[in-house]
C-alpha cells in the first residue's frame, strides 16, 4: 500500500501527522463516555495504529527518513497513547458508580475500589508512566542503538499491538476494567525499562584506572 507513495509528495512526516490528528480524535471521542463514541474512538485508534507502520515503510523505501522524523515518530507515539488513556479516565469518569459497582460484581473487588478513587487519575498514572517508558526508550537507544530499544515481541506482534483490540473492548463494555489494568500494568512495564536503562548507563560508563600495585 505504501509502494505507490514512493515516489509522490507524500512524505513520512506528512504520514506521521495524519497519524497524529487521527489518534487525538480517537482519544477525544473518549471523553465523553458514551457507548456510541467509545466505539468510534477504538475504529479510530485502530486506524492511527495502523498508519502508524505506513511513516517508517515509506522513509525506508524512498530514503526519506531522518532522525528528526524518527523523534516524531516517538513523539506522536507517546501522545497519542498518553491522550489515549487520559480520555479514557475522563470517559470511565463521567459515568460514576456504573464502572466499579461492574468489576465490583465480577469478583474484582480492589480493581472497583481504585476506580471508585479516580479514573482520571487512574488514566493520568498510565499516561505518565507511558511517557516515562517512550523516554526511556529513547534514552536506551541513544546508549546502546536502535535494536536495544525494540519493544517485546511474539510472532510479530509488538506489546503496543495489543491496542487493536480496543474495538473488541468498547463493544463488551471493558473500559473500566482495561483502565484498572493499565493504571497496574503500565508503571510496572515502567520499572522494568528503568532496571534496564540502568544496567545500560553502568555498563556505558568508563571505569575508573586502578591504582598501581605496590604503591607509596
Amino acid at each position: 500500500m505504501v509502494a505507490p507513495l514512493k515516489d509522490s509528495w507524500i512524505t513520512p512526516n506528512f504520514l506521521t501527522s495524519v497519524r497524529l490528528a487521527i489518534g487525538l480524535a480517537a482519544a477525544a471521542a473518549f471523553i465523553p463516555g458514551a457507548y456510541r463514541w467509545s466505539n468510534l474512538g477504538a475504529v479510530l485508534l485502530v486506524l492511527s495504529n495502523f498508519l502508524d507502520h505506513t511513516d517508517g515503510e515509506l522513509a525506508r523505501m524512498s530514503g526519506k527518513g531522518s532522525r528528526i522524523g524518527h523523534v516524531y515518530d516517538l513523539a506522536s507515539d507517546a501522545i497519542v497513547t498518553i491522550a489515549l488513556f487520559v480520555a479514557i479516565g475522563m470517559g470511565v469518569g463521567a459515568q460514576p458508580g456504573a464502572a466499579p459497582t461492574a468489576i465490583a460484581t465480577g469478583g474484582h473487588a480492589l480493581a472497583g475500589h481504585l476506580l471508585s478513587l479516580s479514573p482520571t487519575l487512574l488514566g493520568l498514572a498510565a499516561g505518565g508512566a507511558i511517557a516515562a517508558i517512550f523516554y526511556m526508550r529513547m534514552r536506551i537507544e541513544q546508549i546502546a542503538g536502535k535494536s536495544a530499544s525494540r519493544q517485546a515481541s511474539m510472532a510479530g506482534f509488538e506489546t503496543e499491538d495489543v491496542l487493536y483490540l480496543l474495538p473488541l473492548v468498547t463493544l463488551c463494555g471493558g473500559l473500566a476494567p482495561l483502565l484498572v489494568a493499565a493504571a497496574i500494568g503500565a508503571p510496572l512495564f515502567a520499572i522494568g525499562v528503568a532496571i534496564h536503562l540502568r544496567r545500560l548507563l553502568r555498563r556505558s560508563q568508563p571505569q575508573a584506572p586502578q591504582s598501581a600495585s605496590g604503591a607509596a
